[in-house]
């Protein structure tokens, strides 16, 4: 890892630096790296948070005219192909509640239940990874910014 973040609390250092291992071995399709790095995801609290925060600032900069229901739909469907050859458990239902999440329309239904820890941390770097592809900067870039906007709002409330 190239940024340390030693300004962070070491929650958010053990986010950061699960998350960009996770994205790394998702881009390298390293099956065994991944289950390590998303297993200690996924017992960092609120990498959830942090997580869609870094999905939300891609699809900003990917979609600068806002997205439209054909562009989700897209994202979706680029992100569970991309990842099923090497992750056939991907699951297309969390990664849309993740999309959904991250634009900050999802509303769990009385019938549907929100992803578990375990179940965000298993896809949410299948779509940073994925919608990584497009971008020029690297993973931590977008941590850094999620951090930044996360603190603001807190500051805020």
């Amino acid at each position: 890892m190239s940024v340390t973040w030693r300004h962070l609390p070491a929650s958010a250092r053990e986010i950061a630096g699960a998350t960009t291992d996770a994205v790394e071995a998702a881009k390298a399709q390293d099956s065994e790296a991944y289950a390590v790095a998303t297993a200690r995801l996924a017992t960092a609290d609120r990498s959830g948070l942090v997580l869609g925060a870094v999905v939300r600032l891609l699809l900003e900069e990917t979609h600068p005219d806002g997205l439209d229901g054909d562009d989700v739909r897209q994202v979706l469907e680029q992100c569970v192909r991309a990842a099923a050859p090497w992750r056939p458990e991907v699951d297309p239902h969390v990664v849309l509640v993740l999309l959904a999440g991250a634009l900050g329309v999802y509303d769990p239904g009385e019938d549907d239940s929100p992803p578990d820890p375990v179940a965000i941390a298993a896809h949410g770097p299948l779509l940073v990874a994925d919608l990584l592809a497009a971008s020029a900067r690297p993973v931590e870039g977008y941590l850094s910014a999620a951090f930044a906007e996360i603190e603001r709002t807190e500051r805020q409330d």
